[in-house]
């Protein structure tokens, strides 16, 4: 058991940033095509998070083109290049899945006043 603890707290990134639900994030997410590597940006409301530990996770709706669009990304990934919040919310709620259901303006979350 402790050679599994070694492996995953070996495998965890040193700066994690901190995701709250309900917060509007850009996350740099690396692509590799061929050998080519790239930096993809996908920004969105936090919905979800599940998991602790290595195999942490948060889920990131946003609508484009008129159709929702979610993705679940790792916290420790290595992919996940760089976590940007970029509005901070008020929320009541530890899961956000109601904002399927909206659309337009109603799909918007309050921002908190810090």
């Amino acid at each position: 058991m402790n050679l599994i603890q070694a492996f995953t707290n070996e495998q965890l990134k040193e700066e994690v940033p901190v995701i709250r639900i309900g917060d509007t994030v850009r996350i740099h997410n690396k692509i590799v095509e061929g050998t080519k590597e790239r930096i993809q940006l996908f920004e969105g409301t936090v919905i979800a998070k599940h998991g602790g530990g290595i195999s942490e996770t948060f889920t990131v709706r946003r609508v484009s083109y008129g159709v929702g669009v979610e993705k679940t990304f790792p916290l420790h990934s290595p992919n996940v290049a760089k976590v940007d919040v970029i509005r901070v919310a008020k929320v009541r709620r530890a899961k956000l899945y109601y904002l399927r259901d909206r659309v337009g303006k109603a799909s918007k979350v309050k921002e908190k006043i810090v």
